[in-house]
């Protein structure tokens, strides 16, 4: 074999390299995702790269006493969801009122009464998207609607998975 074609072979491998790296970055890397989808179809809304301890957030406005509710979730053992903590400014029906052997209870700087330490696995993990307020998700950077993401009344489930792209 003569240097050109050695000098070729080496161009061709470093551009499938190249090109490889370049659909990484365009359809993202493998590795775990946070996937939403509806409930009853399965159809898949959209997916956010996790880690193991990633946190994500799930925020309404409770239809009950009508103040704002902050769940917050970490992911443990790669797929599994526990909530971990919960944010609220108000008591009423439907939210908490007493602690469970090992949860705190402090403030927020923000007023929100917040138990921590609840550590109970959640499967499935699946809320009714709002019809008079929003649900919104908050996953690192990102602040997403799922009354606009999912649509009102839409029963949407998050759950982990490994996905190779």
């Amino acid at each position: 074999m003569s240097r050109t074609q050695s000098l070729q072979k080496l161009f061709a491998a470093a551009a499938l390299l190249v090109a490889a790296a370049a659909m990484l970055l365009l359809f993202g890397s493998p590795g775990y995702h946070l996937v939403l989808q509806n409930s009853r179809t399965g159809q898949i809304y959209e997916e956010y790269p996790i880690r193991e301890g990633g946190r994500f957030s799930v925020e309404f406005v409770h239809s009950v006493n009508k103040s704002p509710v902050r769940d917050i979730y970490e992911v443990r053992d790669k797929t599994d969801l526990y909530v971990v903590e919960t944010d609220y400014f108000a008591f009423g029906a439907g939210v908490q009122t007493e602690l469970n052997p090992g949860e705190t209870l402090s403030y927020g700087e923000d007023g929100s009464m917040q138990v921590k330490n609840i550590n109970i696995r959640i499967e499935p993990l699946t809320y009714m998207v709002g019809t008079v307020s929003d649900h919104i998700l908050r996953i690192g950077e990102r602040e997403v609607s799922l009354r606009t993401l999912c649509g009102r009344n839409s029963s949407v489930t998050f759950a982990v998975q490994w996905r190779p792209f």
